[in-house]
């Protein structure tokens, strides 16, 4: 139908919020997608307790609006998120949404990129989510295994298959290492169609910008997640304890939120219409705890900034992050997991 996308179902859908939604292909996928997407951690509890009712309300209420790309992993909540997922979706027709999930991460310390269980981990995604295929199968968290080497030769081949049997559309990859992703998209014998990065198109680190044109050249979709950056750039008074940025970093953050308070504009709107706006970027993956999330979240693909929140995005740039010259936490978190590892091995 005209002016709406291929998922839209008439009947189903708030006509005029899908009308109101901004979409954008997805690499070569051929799909078009919501410019926001939502992200399927809260579901699965990874950043605090969610009521359950509510997160099926939040799926189906965020497709009847338009958003059309759900991201979710066995990771998040140890299947719970897919297991939610799957318990909102049911009535919702097929066509209405794209989802993707993911293989090889499966806890905070739990890697396993082997073919078997990929095979495993997706054969369980699929009963868990209710569907006989996914539109996107991506390997998680690229960064975590010993060798990109079995990344390539043993997760995404294994992926390959599945897409051949029809247990999905399209292969992708995750992860926060940027020349790792890039590194694996290069030597992957099968056709790597998107990569989600995250906490990489950020006000306080846009490396991702850097990388843009090598993804774009080679024809990759690609996702951006974490806007807020892992919530630095919020109103929270203090980064969660899990936080792996430096602290000069999460210092900064707080500065530039406190200066947003003074001035009485939210940070977290300027970050998400940061990573949004950039036409780039197919989509941008939200998480919404609950529902006044949810339309928090969507009000940033129909609503502009006001002349003072673009003010104060400006000089929150030139003050604070800028100076910060992209400074992230590439490698500190991989380092701290191969530590423990062979702690463990020498008990």
């Amino acid at each position: 139908m005209d002016g709406v996308p291929s998922t839209y179902v008439e009947g189903f859908h708030d006509r005029k919020a899908v009308r109101r939604m901004r979409y954008r292909p997805l690499g070569r996928t051929g799909l078009l997608v919501s410019l926001l997407s939502l992200g399927g951690a809260p579901l699965g509890g990874l950043y605090g307790e969610t009521n359950e009712h509510e997160m099926v309300g939040v799926v189906r209420t965020a497709i009847q609006k338009g958003i059309n790309f759900i991201d979710t992993a066995p990771f998040y909540g140890h299947g719970k998120s897919e297991t939610i997922l799957g318990k909102a979706l049911q009535g919702i027709p097929r066509q209405a949404y794209y989802i993707g999930t993911k293989t090889s991460r499966y806890g905070y310390t739990d890697f396993d990129f082997s073919a078997k269980k990929a095979w495993q981990s997706v054969d369980e995604s699929l009963h868990r989510l209710g569907l006989d295929y996914v539109d996107l199968l991506q390997v998680h968290d690229v960064e975590y295994s010993a060798s990109t080497d079995v990344v390539c030769n043993e997760a995404l081949v294994a992926l390959q298959k599945m897409k051949e049997q029809g247990k999905c559309r399209f292969i992708g990859i995750t992860g926060y290492s940027l020349p790792v992703l890039k590194l694996v998209s290069s030597n992957s014998p099968v056709v790597v169609d998107t990569l989600l990065s995250y906490a990489r198109l950020t006000m306080n680190d846009s490396s991702l910008l850097d990388y843009l044109p090598f993804f774009k050249e080679q024809g990759i979709g690609v996702i951006n997640a974490s806007p807020l950056s892992m919530d630095l750039l919020s109103n929270r008074p203090v980064p969660p304890d899990w936080h792996p940025a430096p602290q000069y970093i999460k210092d900064v953050c707080r500065q530039a939120a406190n200066y947003c308070q003074s001035q009485h504009v939210d940070i977290a709107k300027l970050a998400m219409h940061y990573s949004v706006d950039n036409q780039d970027i197919a989509t941008t993956v939200m998480g919404a705890a609950s529902a006044d999330f949810l339309e928090k979240n969507l009000a940033v693909t129909h609503e502009e900034l006001t002349a003072k929140e673009r003010a104060v995005l400006s000089h929150i740039m030139r003050q604070y992050f800028n100076p910060l010259k992209n400074s992230n936490w590439d490698g500190i978190e991989v380092q701290k997991y191969w530590e423990e590892m062979r702690k463990l091995e020498q008990e």
